[in-house]
């Protein structure tokens, strides 16, 4: 997997299936989820950044992360542009 392959609007999900964000883009080792789906609660609403190093594998229009989702977003980096 390359960081080239993942493109913008790709669905990520967990390794378990389920949905983490949608990729806004990749900067660097590190994809940059959207605003509106990205983070819960008070950290709604802002970018997150994960590791490209998560990525197990880019199938089709999704990128799949080698963790499960719940563990996954313990993993997210909230971006500074609030």
């Amino acid at each position: 997997m390359t960081a080239t392959q993942i493109k913008e609007h790709m669905e990520v999900i967990g390794a378990d299936g389920v949905h983490v964000g949608t990729v806004d883009h990749v900067e660097g080792a590190r994809i940059k989820l959207t605003k509106k789906d990205s983070g819960e609660g008070s950290h709604k609403g802002h970018h997150h950044y994960i590791s490209t190093s998560l990525v197990a594998e880019v199938e089709g229009n999704k990128v799949r992360l080698s963790a499960n989702a719940d563990v996954a977003v313990m993993f997210e980096e909230e971006a500074s542009d609030k």
